[in-house]
């Protein structure tokens, strides 16, 4: 992660010829997915078995990248986690894999975060990912992956080995997503890719943090660390992108977890009344109530134990009280709504004037170039480089910028 849930009971057919069903995995209606540490960086070590039962999906972070083949994945435990355990060894990791999941949780390998160094740029690479996760998956038990790639993902071969191992993998697999809020902006690569991929997706746990302001869907610019970042960004996805059930919240667990963006647990609890019964809200109000909304994800399970399990216990503690709190899934999936509009996608250099819609809301070290341009419903967003943080020129990465009605 930047330092940073699933699916009803229903068939999907793998798109691999005539390759066999992939039933989805049976999870509560609402749930915490959270980050297992495999290093030590001043928050608390964890043997896995330390992880409560109060998160649901448990994702080992992280995987990492086979020098020597491209798109190839592997994992190691992290020796100076296991020195500060007093030793813990690849049987006991295995032994603690099988005893979350007879305890009911969810363990999947994380690929990504901070510092990975994953990217898929040929065929041959996707089949070197999906080949090399089943691996994993056969030797450690995991029960599927977390795509937590803070870049965009090559669409067309990260789609290729997905399914290819959605195929593989068979009934239960479990795929969960955390990208970045500017992934997840219309138009955004990460967007592409869960269209292409959302019949085999668990969840998308979008991370609410380490992020500059962006744009909900009703095309107003949100600061991070409020009710309405997280509302109003989670409701692009829940505009015919993904099912309730497949959405989640990001926030790191304390302040400690991430460089911006916390907000206290009772916050998160705020925006998960607001998605799920339209109460608490802020000052955007979602186009519609999301009952069925998946649950919170967190950075880290590690920093929260550091902090005493006070995320956990505050937002795990207030999801028995959203709509079917505890129960399991219908086994019919909700319908899925059409998006409000279609996007359609022409060019232009010009830069949306100041002060129409989002633009003149970005900070003083936002630099603009040209960029495709985009409508959305009322709203057009022109792609631009968007710089951010302390020095200038750094951290360039691709945004987009409403440039409203005007």
């Amino acid at each position: 992660m930047s330092v940073l849930a699933a699916v009803v009971t229903l068939v999907v057919t793998t798109v691999l010829g005539s390759g066999p069903a992939t039933a989805a995995p049976v999870l509560p209606t609402h749930l915490l997915t959270g980050y297992w540490q495999n290093f030590s960086n001043g928050a608390k070590t964890l043997r896995l078995s330390d992880v409560p039962t109060s998160y649901g999906i448990v994702a080992v972070a992280f995987a990492d990248a086979v020098p020597s083949r491209s798109g190839a994945i592997d994992f190691t435990l992290d020796s100076g986690l296991s020195s500060a355990l007093g030793g813990y060894t690849d049987a006991q990791f295995k032994a603690d894999v099988a005893t979350l999941k007879a305890r009911g949780q969810k363990v999947i390998i994380s690929v990504g975060g901070q510092n990975g160094a994953i990217s898929l740029p040929d065929s041959a690479s996707a089949t070197a990912f999906a080949d090399t996760t089943y691996a994993l998956m056969q030797e450690y038990g995991f029960d599927g992956v977390d795509i937590d790639l803070e870049n965009a993902p090559n669409l067309a071969n990260m789609t290729t080995a997905l399914k290819s191992l959605a195929g593989k993998a068979g009934s239960g697999f479990v795929l969960t997503m955390a990208p970045e809020t500017i992934y997840v902006q219309p138009g955004g690569s990460y967007l592409q890719l869960i269209d292409q991929v959302k019949d085999l997706i668990t969840v998308v746990n979008t991370q609410y943090y380490n992020s500059g302001s962006m744009i909900g869907r009703d095309g107003k610019v949100y600061s991070s660390g409020t009710v309405d970042f997280q509302t109003a960004l989670a409701d692009i996805l829940l505009d015919g992108h993904l099912r309730a059930d497949q959405v989640g919240l990001g926030l790191p667990a304390s302040t400690s977890a991430a460089g911006s963006g916390y907000v206290a647990p009772s916050v998160v609890n705020n925006a998960l009344d607001c998605l799920t019964k339209g109460t608490n809200c802020g000052s955007y109000q979602p186009a519609s109530t999301y009952p069925t909304l998946r649950g919170a994800m967190t950075w880290s399970i590690n920093w929260d134990a550091s902090n005493g399990y006070n995320w956990a216990n505050t937002v795990g503690g207030h999801l028995a009280s959203l709509p079917g709190g505890g129960t399991t899934n219908p086994t019919t999936p909700p319908t899925t709504t059409t998006p409000t509009a279609t996007p359609t996608t022409t060019t232009t250099t010009t830069p949306p004037a100041t002060g129409c819609g989002g633009l003149a809301a970005w900070n003083a070290t936002t630099a603009y170039t040209g960029g495709a341009k985009v409508t959305y419903g009322a709203h057009v967003w022109t792609a631009k480089w968007w710089t951010y943080g302390d020095t200038p020129g750094a951290n360039a990465q691709d945004v987009w910028v409403d440039g409203g009605a005007c």
